[in-house]
C-alpha cells in the first residue's frame, strides 16, 4: 500500500469543512505523548533518493505533510509503505528527476529532493516551493551551495533546473559559506555532498536538532560526516550509500505546544518523550514566566499556577524557535504584566494577532514586535488559524478561554499535529471536530 493511500488518523474522512469546537477553562492532567518530529521526518524521507537499498524510518507521525512527501517520492519512482508508525522507503526504481509542480507548491519540504536527486541522477528539475504563507523563504542558499559543488543551476518560469556537467555527472566537494544559517539549505547540501567526489565544508551551517538527526541517518547509511550541530559541517563524499533503520527524534515543537497547553490552563502535565536540550530556550522562558519544570530522563513535568509576563525574540536554534512564537503569545495574552514579542525570522508570522484580539487579547503591534498586555481571561470566539503554528495558537487560546472557541483553518493544523484534539481530550480537554456546516453532526471519534 502506498503512503498516499493512507488516511492520517488526525483527519476525519466524513467531515466536510472541519473545525474544532473547544470548551475552555478546563484543567488538564496526566500525560501527553509527543510524536516524531515532522520537520525531521520530511527530510529523512528524502534520503531514500540517495540509495537503491531500502530505508526504514520509525516514529513517523501520520500527518498530511508526510503523506504529501510520500506522493512526491512516488512520483519520482520511489516506493513508500506505512506500517503503524514506520515507513518503508525504497529508491531503487527512481526514474524521474522532475518533481511535479502541484506537490512542491503545496509542500515546501519537497524542495529537499533537489539535493539527493542531483547527487543520484546528475540532474534535477524542481519548482520553487510553496507551503504556509508566513513570509519569503528564498532558495538562494540552496542554489549557491549546489553551484559550489559543481552544478549548473538556472531558474526559469518558477522552476529550478540543476545539472552536473561532465561524463560522470558526479558532484565535486567544495567549500560553502552560507550567508544565513538556513536549515533547509544545510540539509539539502548535506545530502548532495554525501555522494560528491571529495570533501565538502559547510560554514555557518544551521544548528537545529533536525540537522543533527539527518546527519545521524546519513552516517547510518554509510556517509562520512562530522561537525553536525556546530557551525562547520564537513562531509567526505562516498561512492554509494546503503539502507538503514532509523528512529525520528521527538517533535520539539509539539512538545513545546503541550507544555504551553499546561501553562495556559494553569495545569500540571507530563510531556514525553522530550529531549530537553532541543527546548532549552522555551523551557527557560516558561520558567521565567513562573512555571516549574522537572526532567525525569524521558519526559518533562510542568506545573503552572500564576503566569507572569516575559519578553522573547525569535532566533535560529538554540534561540527561541519561531514555530512556538504564536503559541507562546496565546499564553502571554493571559499573563500578569506586559510582554514584548519580536519576530525576527518570518515577516508575516504575526497574522494570529488579529485572531487573538477577537478573543479579547490586548495586543499592540509595531512592525515585527507585539506588545502584549495580559488580561485575566480570554473569551471564546470564532477564529481561524492562518498558518500551521497560528492554528495551534488558536487551539491553546481556546483551552484557556471562557466559553466556546471555534477554530477554522484545520488544513494547516493537520499538517503538523497528529490527532491533536484526541491527545488533549485524553488529558481532560473538551474539543470536538465538527462540520463547518451546521452544528455538531459528524463529530469525529
Amino acid at each position: 500500500m502506498s503512503l498516499n493511500a493512507v488516511q492520517p488518523r488526525s483527519i476525519p474522512k466524513i467531515i466536510l469543512n472541519p473545525q474544532l469546537e473547544i470548551s475552555g477553562g478546563r484543567s488538564l492532567s496526566g500525560e501527553l505523548h509527543v510524536s516524531g518530529a515532522k520537520n525531521s521526518a520530511l527530510v529523512l524521507m528524502a534520503t531514500c533518493l540517495l540509495t537503491r537499498d531500502p530505508v526504514r524510518l520509525r516514529n513517523v507521525p501520520p500527518l498530511t505533510d508526510i503523506a504529501a512527501m510520500g506522493e512526491m517520492l512516488t512520483s519520482l519512482g520511489g516506493r513508500v509503505r506505512r506500517q503503524g508508525d514506520c515507513l518503508e522507503l525504497s529508491g531503487e526504481a527512481i526514474n524521474n528527476s522532475t518533481a511535479p509542480y502541484e506537490l512542491v507548491n503545496s509542500l515546501r519540504a519537497s524542495f529537499f529532493c533537489i539535493g539527493p536527486l542531483l547527487a543520484r541522477m546528475g540532474m534535477a528539475k524542481v519548482p520553487l516551493p510553496g507551503g504556509c504563507q508566513i513570509g519569503t523563504r528564498p532558495v538562494v542558499e540552496h542554489v549557491k551551495g549546489l553551484k559550489a559543488l559543481g552544478a549548473q543551476v538556472t531558474i526559469e518560469h518558477g522552476v529550478v533546473t540543476a545539472v552536473v556537467p561532465g561524463r560522470g555527472h558526479r558532484l565535486t566537494g567544495g567549500r560553502i559559506h552560507m550567508d544565513c544559517p538556513s536549515v533547509g539549505a544545510t540539509e539539502t547540501l548535506m545530502m548532495a555532498a554525501a555522494l560528491a567526489d571529495g570533501e565538502t565544508v559547510i560554514d555557518n551551517a544551521a544548528l537545529e536538532p533536525e540537522v543533527l538527526d539527518l546527519a545521524g541517518l546519513l552516517i547510518a547509511m554509510g556517509a562520512r560526516i562530522r561537525g553536525a550541530g556546530t557551525p562547520t559541517i564537513t562531509i567526505v563524499g562516498v561512492e554509494r550509500l546503503h539502507g538503514a533503520d532509523y528512529a525520528v527524534i521527538p517533535d520539539r515543537i509539539e512538545a513545546g505546544t503541550f507544555l504551553l497547553a499546561a501553562a495556559i490552563t494553569r495545569s500540571q502535565l507530563r510531556v514525553s518523550p522530550v529531549i530537553p536540550e532541543h527546548l532549552g530556550a522555551v523551557i527557560t522562558k516558561l520558567e521565567e514566566a513562573g512555571c516549574s519544570i522537572e526532567h525525569d530522563g524521558i519526559g518533562l513535568t510542568i506545573k503552572a499556577e500564576q503566569i507572569n509576563a516575559v519578553d522573547l525574540r525569535t532566533q535560529p536554534f538554540p534561540g527561541f524557535p519561531t514555530d512556538l512564537q504564536a503559541p507562546f503569545m496565546s499564553l502571554l495574552a493571559t499573563a500578569r504584566g506586559t510582554s514584548v514579542i519580536t519576530e525576527n525570522i518570518f515577516e508575516n508570522r504575526l497574522q494570529h494577532v488579529a485572531e487573538l484580539q477577537r478573543m479579547g487579547a490586548d495586543i499592540r503591534m509595531q512592525g515585527n514586535t507585539a506588545f502584549v498586555e495580559g488580561v485575566a481571561r480570554l473569551s471564546g470566539a470564532p477564529v481561524r488559524g492562518t498558518d500551521l503554528r497560528a492554528s495551534a495558537a488558536m487551539v491553546l487560546a481556546g483551552l484557556g478561554a471562557e466559553g466556546i472557541t471555534t477554530v477554522r483553518g484545520l488544513e494547516f493544523l493537520d499538517r503538523g499535529y497528529a490527532n491533536l484534539e484526541g491527545k488533549l481530550n485524553a488529558a481532560g480537554a473538551r474539543i470536538q471536530r465538527v462540520s463547518g456546516h451546521g452544528s455538531g453532526a459528524g463529530i469525529a471519534a
